[in-house]
């Protein structure tokens, strides 16, 4: 499993293990320090003797680029925290098929609603359903009936 980060954190984090090395640390050490196995330690330790520093720097990420830029993200999230009644929406609700609609307004980026959901995920937004409630709902009346009603409703224990 890839480890949690952008390349260059974890082309970083390499380096740092490296340098921690060459001043002395052992690898357990430095693999509890950084927080990554030991054999990758030794992994990249062996791979700067091999190829050198250059070994140690990040790939490419493989796959197509991303749509929506860093910039966009961003303003997603604001236009997001905003709500859709600033986008004409007549509820406070954000589904995924008004949000690819924003999308495509807003960025001029087409997105399925399924895989808008992806992106959300990746900007640390998850999914909320609002709890339904009646109109008519009357919290006093409620604690009331709870205090004196339900008592005498609920059934009793037998020993």
């Amino acid at each position: 499993m890839r480890p949690h980060g952008t390349p260059a954190q974890l082309e970083q984090r390499r380096r740092r293990a490296v340098e921690l090395l060459d001043k002395g640390s052992n690898p357990p050490d430095v693999a509890k320090k950084i927080g990554c196995s030991l054999s990758s330690v030794y992994y990249w330790n062996e791979l700067r003797k091999k190829k050198g520093q250059e070994a140690l720097k990040s790939k490419p990420v493989p796959g197509r680029p991303e749509r929506l830029t860093g910039r966009q993200k961003r303003s997603l999230v604001k236009i997001l925290v905003d709500g859709p009644l600033k986008q004409g929406y007549t509820t406070e609700l954000w589904t995924l098929k008004r949000i690819s609609k924003v999308i495509d307004k807003n960025f001029d980026v087409e997105y399925h609603p399924s895989h808008v959901w992806k992106i959300l995920q990746d900007l640390g937004w998850s999914c909320q359903k609002p709890e339904t409630q009646a109109r008519e709902r009357d919290e006093k009346n409620i604690k009331k009936w709870i205090r004196y009603s339900w008592p005498h409703i609920k059934k009793v224990r037998k020993a």
